[in-house]
C-alpha cells in the first residue's frame, strides 16, 4: 500500500482542545455579583439569576446575576459621570486604553476562544481562528481612530452615554464591534450580553479592570428582556446600538420614537448565495460550506439562499452533498469538527418548525447519513429543493444549517430572485468573470456582497443592512460616525404656521386670472388630485392667493409608483445628475424676481428677505450639483489578497415633508440632496405656503427631470407625513414638523425600518444647513461594500 492509497483510508479521530482553564475560571467566578458598574462587581438589586446551559451537553455552566431596571439606572449613572472626563480625554490616551484592551484580548485568546464555544456551541476552529482574531483588530483599528478623531471629525462630539444590546451568535465579537467605537468616539457604554451567552462578555469586563479603564466608562450588565427594555427605554441614553432579530428591532424603533436618540439597527437576513454557470464549481462549494454551516448557520449574514445557474444545478446540487456527507457534526471543542451545537432548545425547536412548515407547502428535504452525538443540541446540515419562491424556507430567517436551493435561467432573474425578500444584509456571487460579477453586485439590494468568497469581514469595512435588515453601518468610519454627533448650540420648537383663511369673494382679482388652482406634480405630470378636493391659500394679509389640491393616500400611493418606476434617475451617471441639477439652478435664476415676489407676498417678509431667500435657495442647488459626482465611495485593503469598495448608493424612494419657515429654502435644502445621490423623491411642501412649491412646476418640467423623479403632493402635512410613514414601498423618510408628529412618524415608519430623520420638533437654520451638506448626504445614501478578491 502506497501512500495515497493510506492517506485514503485514515480516519479523522477525536482531537479535543483542553477546557481546563475555563473551567477553573469557570469554577472560581462568583456568577452572583456579575454586574460591572462603576469599575466593580455588584449583585442585582433583585438578586434574580438566570441559568446559563451549554448547549453541547445539556448541563448547566452558571446561574448568572440577571440586571433589572435599577441596576440599569445605576449603570447609566455611573456612565453620566463618566461621560465628561472620558469625552474630554485626549485622543491619545483613549487610543492607549484601546489599544491595552486588544493586547489583553491576545493574551487571553485561548480562554476566550474556548469559553466562546463552551458557552455558544460554535466549533472551537471558529471562535479560536475567526471571532477572537477579528476582536482584537476591532480594538487595535479603533485605538487608531481615537487618536485621529479631531483631525477627521472636526465639528463632532461624543454623542454621549450609549446603549448597546448584542446577539447570541457571536457574543465576543458583537461586543467588539461595538464597545471599540464608541470608547473611540469618546463614549461611555452600558452594554448588555444576550441571556444565553454572556459569559465572555463578564471575562471582558475583568479585562476592563486589569487595563486600567476608568470607572464608568465600560459598564457590562447580563440580564434579560427586562434589562434590554430598561436600556431602550432611559432618558439618559443617548443612543441605542442593537444587532438582533428585525422583529425586536421593529419594537426598538418604536419604543425610541420621539425620544430624539440615535439608533442603529442590524437586524436579520436571508442572503442569496448566486452561482453563474461559469464559476468554479469546487471552489464554490467550499465557499457554501462557510456561508451556511459556519456557526450552525446561526449568522444573520448567513447564505441561506443558493441561487444557481439552471444549466449547473444538478452537477452542483451532486457536489454539495457530496460535500456535506464529509461533514462532522459533534463536540464544539473537537478541533475536527464542522457543526457544533445549537445555541439553545428554543433555537433548535424554531428550526424544527419551519422546516416542518416548508415540507408541508411542498419543499423536499435532503440530509446526510451523519451521526449526531447522544446528548446536547446538534442538528444535521440540510439541503432544501423544490421550493417556490413563496415558500416560508425562502422567505423566513431561520437562523440554523439549513440551505434553501433554486435556479435561474438568466443572469436579470437571478438578481429578481436574490431581491425578492424584505431583508437586504448580504450577498455572494461566484463567476470566473469579473465583469459578470461586478455586474451583478450593484444591482443587489445588500449591504455587504462578496464575490468568489464570503464571510469575509475586517474592521475597516463598514457592515449593514438594507430594508429590514437594520440601518446604520458598523465597523470602518462609517461605524465610527454612528457614535459622533454635530456640535450644535439650543434651538427653539418648531410650531407650523396655522392656516390663514382666506377672505371670501375676492376669486376675482389678482391680475385678472381666470383659474388659480394648481394641481399636484405626479409623474412629470400636473395632476388632480384623487379625491377632486382643494384647500385654499391666504397670502400674508389674509386675502386668497389660489388654491392646491388636498392631496390624500391614494395621491402619495401614485406618486410612490411612479417613484419607483423611474429606475433611470437612479441609474443614469452622477456627472449626469450634476448637470440636470445645474440646470434647474439655471432654470430658478431666471425666474428668480418671480419668485422673491412669491415669497414676499405670501409670508410677508421684506423683498430683501425674499430675494436673499431665493439666492440661497439657486446657492443650495448649484451645491449639490456640485457634490453629485463627488460624494464618492471608498477603497479599503482589509488583510486579504483583494480590496473592498464601500459604494455610496441612494437610498431609493424617500419621502421629505418640508418646513413653513423659510419655504422655499427648506424646501429646496432637503429635495437637492435627495435627488443629487439619484434617490427618488415624493415631496409635500410647507401647507401653509404650498404655491412656492408649486411655482416649481414649470421649472422642473423643463429641467429635464425624468418623470417620476420628483413628485409634489400638496395637502396637510401632518397627515401626508403619516401615509408616508406607513407606506412599506418608501424606502426613507424626511419630516420637519412639531415634536409630536415628529415622535409618530419614527413610530409608524417601523413597519419596513425606514430611514427616518426628524427634526426632533425643533427649528432648523436652513441658512446654517448649507455647512452641512455631508450629513445630508450621507442621510440621502447606503453604503454598500463589495469584496473583490484578486490573484491566483
Amino acid at each position: 500500500m502506497n501512500i495515497l492509497e493510506k492517506y485514503a483510508t485514515m480516519e479523522y479521530g477525536p482531537s479535543p482542545e483542553a477546557r481546563n482553564e475555563a473551567d477553573a475560571w469557570l469554577a472560581q467566578r462568583n456568577f452572583g455579583e456579575a454586574l460591572f458598574i462603576d469599575g466593580s462587581w455588584r449583585a442585582p438589586v433583585s438578586a434574580e439569576a438566570f441559568e446559563v446551559i451549554e448547549p453541547a451537553t445539556g448541563l448547566t455552566i452558571a446561574n448568572v446575576a440577571s440586571a433589572g431596571a435599577e441596576d440599569v439606572a445605576a449603570a447609566v449613572a455611573a456612565a453620566q459621570r463618566a461621560q465628561a472626563a472620558w469625552g474630554a480625554t485626549s485622543g491619545f490616551e483613549r487610543a492607549r486604553v484601546l489599544y491595552a484592551l486588544g493586547r489583553m484580548l491576545q493574551r487571553n485568546a485561548r480562554l476566550f476562544a474556548v469559553l466562546e464555544s463552551i458557552n455558544n456551541g460554535k466549533p472551537i476552529r471558529e471562535s479560536r481562528d475567526i471571532d477572537v482574531p477579528l476582536a482584537v483588530r476591532h480594538f487595535l483599528y479603533h485605538a487608531g481612530w481615537a487618536q485621529a478623531m479631531e483631525r477627521e471629525f472636526p465639528g463632532y462630539k461624543p454623542v454621549g452615554v450609549v446603549g448597546q444590546i448584542i446577539p447570541w451568535n457571536f457574543p465576543l465579537l458583537m461586543l467588539a464591534w461595538k464597545i471599540a467605537p464608541a470608547l473611540a468616539a469618546g463614549c461611555t457604554v452600558i452594554l448588555k450580553p444576550a441571556e444565553f451567552t454572556p459569559l465572555t462578555a463578564i471575562l471582558f469586563a475583568e479585562m476592563c479592570e486589569r487595563c486600567g479603564v476608568p470607572k464608568g466608562v465600560v459598564n457590562i450588565l447580563p440580564g434579560g428582556p427586562e434589562a434590554g427594555a430598561a436600556i431602550v427605554r432611559h432618558p439618559d441614553i443617548a443612543k441605542i446600538a442593537f444587532t438582533g432579530s428585525s422583529e425586536v428591532g421593529k419594537l426598538i424603533r418604536k419604543e425610541t420614537a420621539g425620544s430624539g436618540k440615535k439608533l442603529s439597527l442590524e437586524l436579520g437576513g436571508k442572503s442569496p448565495f448566486i452561482v453563474l454557470e461559469d464559476a468554479d464549481l469546487d471552489s464554490a462549494v467550499e465557499g457554501l460550506v462557510d456561508g451556511i454551516w459556519f456557526n450552525q448557520g446561526q449568522v444573520c449574514c448567513a447564505g441561506s439562499r443558493l441561487l444557481m445557474h439552471e444549466s449547473i444545478a444538478e452537477k452542483f446540487i451532486a457536489k454539495t452533498k457530496a460535500r456535506m456527507a464529509q461533514m462532522r457534526v459533534g463536540s464544539p471543542l473537537d478541533k475536527n469538527t464542522d457543526i457544533g451545537a445549537i445555541v439553545a432548545s428554543v433555537q433548535i425547536e424554531r428550526i424544527r418548525e419551519l422546516v416542518a412548515e416548508g415540507e408541508k407547502q411542498g419543499a423536499v428535504c435532503w440530509q446526510p447519513d451523519c451521526a449526531l452525538p447522544s446528548s446536547g443540541l446538534f442538528y444535521p446540515p440540510t439541503l432544501v429543493t423544490n421550493v417556490s419562491p413563496a415558500n416560508i424556507l425562502v422567505q423566513e430567517e431561520i437562523f440554523g444549517p439549513v440551505l434553501v436551493a433554486m435556479t435561474f435561467r438568466t443572469i436579470d432573474e437571478a438578481i429578481e430572485l436574490a431581491n425578492n425578500s424584505r431583508y437586504g444584509l448580504a450577498a455572494s456571487v461566484w463567476s470566473e468573470n469579473m465583469n459578470a460579477a461586478l455586474h451583478v453586485a450593484p444591482q443587489l439590494k445588500a449591504g455587504v456582497v462578496w464575490l468568489n468568497g464570503t464571510n469575509m469581514f475586517d474592521a475597516s469595512c463598514s457592515f449593514g443592512g438594507y430594508r429590514e435588515s437594520g440601518f446604520g453601518r458598523e465597523g470602518g468610519r462609517e461605524g465610527l460616525q454612528e457614535y459622533l454627533v454635530p456640535q450644535s448650540s439650543s434651538k427653539p420648537l418648531y410650531r407650523p404656521l396655522p392656516e390663514l383663511e382666506a377672505v371670501e369673494g375676492d376669486e376675482g382679482e389678482s391680475l385678472g386670472i381666470i383659474d388659480r388652482t394648481h394641481k399636484l406634480y405626479i409623474g412629470g405630470k400636473q395632476v388632480r388630485p384623487d379625491g377632486n378636493y382643494s384647500m385654499r391659500v391666504a397670502d400674508s394679509a389674509g386675502r386668497f392667493a389660489g388654491e392646491v389640491g388636498l392631496g390624500s393616500r391614494k395621491d402619495i400611493r401614485d406618486a410612490v409608483t411612479v417613484a419607483r418606476a423611474c429606475h433611470s434617475w437612479s441609474e443614469t451617471t452622477a456627472y449626469n445628475r450634476s448637470q440636470v441639477l445645474y440646470f434647474l439652478a439655471e432654470n430658478l435664476s431666471s425666474r428668480a424676481v418671480e419668485f422673491a415676489n412669491r415669497l414676499q407676498q405670501l409670508t410677508g417678509m421684506t423683498a430683501e428677505a425674499a430675494t436673499n431667500e431665493v439666492e440661497l435657495s439657486i446657492k443650495c442647488i448649484f451645491a449639490y450639483a456640485g457634490w453629485a459626482d463627488k460624494f464618492e465611495g471608498r477603497v479599503h485593503s482589509p488583510p486579504m489578497r483583494g480590496v473592498a469598495i464601500a459604494m455610496n448608493e441612494p437610498v431609493g424612494t424617500i419621502g421629505i415633508v418640508a418646513p413653513d419657515d423659510t419655504p422655499l429654502l427648506g424646501f429646496v435644502s432637503m429635495i437637492a440632496p435627495a435627488l443629487a445621490m439619484g434617490n427618488r423623491v415624493i415631496a409635500v411642501p410647507s401647507a401653509r405656503y404650498p404655491l412656492v412649491a408649486t411655482d416649481l412646476f414649470q421649472v422642473l418640467n423643463i429641467s429635464d427631470l425624468p418623470a417620476g423623479s420628483i413628485n409634489i403632493v400638496t395637502g396637510r402635512s401632518a397627515e401626508l407625513a403619516l401615509v408616508l410613514a406607513r407606506h412599506d414601498d418608501v424606502d426613507g423618510l424626511w419630516c420637519v414638523a412639531e415634536s409630536e408628529i415628529c415622535r409618530t412618524v419614527e413610530a409608524e415608519s417601523a413597519g419596513n425600518i425606514k430611514r427616518v430623520w426628524t427634526n426632533a420638533g425643533l427649528v432648523i437654520d436652513w441658512q446654517a444647513e448649507g455647512a452641512h451638506e455631508d450629513v445630508w448626504l450621507r442621510r440621502a445614501t447606503e453604503v454598500k461594500n463589495v469584496w473583490i478578491p484578486y490573484g491566483e
